[in-house]
C-alpha cells in the first residue's frame, strides 16, 4: 500500500497548527496572502519583524524537511510559462477572494466562518473546473 496520503496529512497538521498557534499568540487569522500583502503595501509595517519571521520560516521548513527526509514527489509541471501563470492567477485570486486558502480554508472554517466556508467552496471548484479544463480537455498541464 501506497503511503504518499501520510506527507499530505503530515502538511496540514503543520499548517492547521501554525494556524492555531499564529492566533492564539497574535489573536489575528494566519492568513499567508494577507501577511505577504501587509508587507508588499506596507500596511503591515508595525508587525514587519513577524511577518518576515513567518515568512522565513514558510521557506526554511520545507527546505529542512527534505535535508531530513528527502525529496517528496510534487508530480509539479516543468512548463515554466504555466507555473508562472498558475501563480499570478492565484495571487490574482486571493485579492480578490480576501484572503487565501490559510485565510479562508484553514482559518475560516476552523472558526465556523460563511465567509470562509463560501470563499473555500468557490476556490475548490475553480481548481477542479480548471483541473478538468487543462489537463483533461486541453491536455497543457
Amino acid at each position: 500500500m501506497e503511503i504518499d496520503w501520510i506527507w499530505g496529512l503530515l502538511g496540514g497538521l503543520l499548517i492547521g497548527s501554525g494556524g492555531a498557534v499564529y492566533l492564539l499568540a497574535n489573536g489575528r487569522i494566519m492568513g499567508a496572502s494577507g501577511i505577504i500583502g501587509g508587507l508588499v503595501d506596507g500596511s503591515g509595517h508595525a508587525t514587519g519583524g513577524e511577518r518576515l519571521s513567518f515568512l522565513a520560516g514558510v521557506v526554511t521548513l520545507p527546505f529542512l524537511l527534505t535535508l531530513m527526509f528527502g525529496a517528496v514527489a510534487t508530480h509539479i509541471t516543468g512548463n515554466l510559462a504555466v507555473l508562472v501563470i498558475a501563480g499570478l492567477l492565484v495571487g490574482i485570486g486571493t485579492r480578490l477572494a480576501n484572503g487565501c486558502t490559510s485565510g479562508h480554508g484553514v482559518c475560516g472554517i476552523s472558526r465556523l466562518s460563511l465567509r470562509g466556508l463560501v470563499a473555500t467552496c468557490i476556490y475548490i471548484a475553480a481548481g477542479v473546473f480548471t483541473v478538468v479544463l487543462f489537463r483533461h480537455l486541453l491536455g497543457i498541464v
